[in-house]
C-alpha cells in the first residue's frame, strides 16, 4: 500500500494539495483498491458513508469488480494524480493501472473521509514519452542491475557506452516522492533522458527505484532521507565503483532536486566520489522553498476573497511548524505535512550549503534553469554567494531551463509537465564536457 504517494514535494501534485487531509485521502484511496483487489470487498465497503453504504452493497462490490478485471484485466497498481475540492466534498482521482489498460476512477469524499461516489472517470489523452533526438542507441548497451542494501534490493538500469573502455560513470538521484528509475513526471522521463544522452557521449550511469516506491510500507512511521534516499545512494556509489571498464578516477553522483540538497551530506559517506553535480537544488530549507511556492501558487489565482487567504493561511501557518529542530513533547512519528517529525528535525539540522564550502576533494557543478517553478533561482544566488570563489567547483544558470531540465519559453505551472519535452541537450552536452574535463589532466 502506498503510504506515501504524496511525499512534500512529489512534482505530480500542486502545492495545494500538501495538506494531511488530502494525503490521507489519497493513501485511503489506493488502500480501498488494495482491498478490492484482495477481494476484501466486506472491509471495502466500509470505506464508504453509511448512507451509501446501504445501497452499495458487497455483492454490488464483487461483480463492479469482476466486470473491471474482465475488460481491463488483472488489477497491478492504483496512484492517486489529482485532487479538487467542490463546495463540502473531495474528489480524489486515481489512475487504476491493470493488465491491460490503465483506467482513471473518482473517488469523492466527505467532510468526515467517508466515500460517497465511486465511479470510472473518462481517461484523458495522456502524452506519450519522446525519445530525444540524442538518445542513439546504438552506442550504448543497457543491463538491469539492483541496488542493495540491508534488507532492500532496488531495480535499476547500467547504461554505459559501446566499445568504450575507462569511461566516467554517474549515479543518479532522485528529488522527492516515491520516483520510478526514470524519475518519470507525465510523459517526461528526465533520468532516463540524462542516461541516454551520457551513454552516447561515452559516459555511463546508474539509475534505479527509489526505495519509497517499493518499500512504501515502511515509511508510516519515523524516518528521515537516511533511509528515504541516502543510504541507497551510497549503495549505488559503491555498485559503480565495481562496474568493468570504468575509470575509478571518475566516479560523479548527479542528484536532482531533493537528491541534489543531499549530494554534500552523501559525498562525505562515499569517499568513491570525484565529483558531485547538483541540478535544481534547494540551497534553503524545504520550509522556506514551500513556502515561496505557495506564494506563488496564491498569486497565480488572483483570488483575493476572504476564503481564499483563510486557506493559504492555514497552509502557511502549518508550515511553519515543519520548522523544529527538536522532538519537545512530540513523538518522533507525528505527522506534519505528511512527514514525520523526524524527518522535518533532521532536515533542519543539515545546512547544505556550508556542508558543500567544506568539500575541497571533490568537483562540484551546480546548475540550476531560470524557469524552474518548483526551486527558483533565489536558491542559485545563494550557491554562487557561497561557492563561486571556490576552484574546485562551477556554477551556471540556464535561464530557459524548467525543474525537470528541459527547455521552455516561460515558467508556467504544474500543467506544464504533462507535455512531453527531453532533457536539454545543451545542458547535457555542458554536463560531459564537465566530467570530461578530468580525464584531460
Amino acid at each position: 500500500m502506498k503510504k506515501i504517494t504524496l511525499l512534500i514535494f512529489a512534482m505530480l501534485f500542486s502545492t495545494l494539495s500538501f495538506s494531511q487531509d488530502i494525503i490521507k485521502l489519497f493513501n485511503r484511496s489506493t488502500d480501498f483498491f488494495d482491498l478490492m483487489n484482495q477481494k476484501k470487498f466486506t472491509e471495502a465497503q466500509a470505506y464508504f458513508d453509511p448512507s451509501v453504504s446501504a445501497k452499495v452493497s458487497v455483492e454490488d462490490l464483487q461483480k463492479l469488480w469482476g466486470v473491471f478485471n474482465e475488460k481491463l484485466g488483472k488489477f497491478e497498481s492504483a496512484n492517486g494524480v489529482e485532487s479538487k475540492v467542490n463546495g463540502d466534498f473531495f474528489i480524489v482521482i486515481v489512475d487504476g493501472k491493470f493488465a491491460n489498460a490503465t483506467q482513471g476512477f473518482r473517488l469523492i469524499y466527505n467532510k468526515a473521509g467517508n466515500m460517497i461516489g465511486f465511479t470510472p472517470a473518462p481517461n484523458k489523452s495522456e502524452a506519450k514519452y519522446l525519445n530525444p533526438a540524442y538518445a542513439d542507441t546504438t552506442l550504448y548497451a543497457e543491463k538491469e542491475i539492483y541496488v542493495k542494501t540491508p534488507g532492500h534490493s532496488l531495480v535499476g538500469i547500467l547504461t554505459t557506452p559501446k566499445n568504450t573502455k575507462n569511461f566516467p560513470i554517474v549515479v543518479l538521484v532522485h528529488g522527492s516522492g516515491p520516483g520510478d528509475m526514470d524519475e518519470t513526471v507525465g510523459p517526461n522521463k528526465p533520468f532516463k533522458d540524462l542516461a541516454a544522452g551520457f551513454a552516447a557521449k561515452g559516459i555511463a550511469s546508474i539509475r534505479y527505484v527509489k526505495r519509497t516506491r517499493i518499500y512504501s510500507g515502511e515509511f508510516g512511521k519515523a524516518f528521515t532521507v537516511k533511509e528515504e534516499v541516502i543510504d541507497d545512494a551510497v549503495a549505488a556509489v559503491a555498485l559503480a565503483a565495481t562496474i568493468p571498464d570504468i575509470d575509478k578516477k571518475q566516479i560523479y553522483l548527479m542528484g536532482h532536486s531533493l537528491g541534489g540538497m543531499l549530494a554534500p551530506r552523501i559525498a562525505g559517506l562515499a569517499p568513491e566520489l570525484s565529483g558531485l553535480i547538483l541540478a535544481a537544488a534547494p540551497a534553503r530549507s524545504f520550509t522556506d522553498v514551500i513556502i515561496e511556492q505557495e506564494k506563488d501558487v496564491f498569486n497565480a489565482t488572483k483570488d483575493t476573497t476572504q476564503a481564499t487567504k483563510a486557506k493559504f493561511a492555514a497552509i502557511n501557518k502549518e508550515l511553519e511548524r515543519t520548522r523544529l529542530v527538536a522532538l519537545g513533547n512530540m513523538k518522533a512519528d507525528s505527522a506534519i505535512l505528511g512527514l514525520p517529525v523526524s524527518y522535518w528535525i533532521d532536515l533542519n539540522k543539515y545546512n547544505q550549503v556550508e556542508v558543500a564550502k567544506k568539500i575541497n576533494k571533490q568537483r562540484m557543478l551546480v546548475v540550476q534553469g531560470g524557469n524552474d517553478f518548483q526551486v527558483s533561482t533565489r536558491d542559485y544566488d545563494l550557491w554562487d554567494a557561497a561557492l563561486n570563489k571556490k576552484k574546485n567547483v562551477t556554477l551556471k544558470l540556464y535561464p530557459d531551463l524548467n525543474h525537470l531540465l528541459s527547455s521552455q519559453v516561460e515558467k508556467g505551472d504544474i500543467s506544464q509537465y504533462a507535455t512531453a519535452s527531453s532533457v536539454s541537450e545543451t545542458l547535457i552536452n555542458d554536463l560531459v564536457a564537465w566530467i570530461k574535463l578530468n580525464s584531460k589532466k
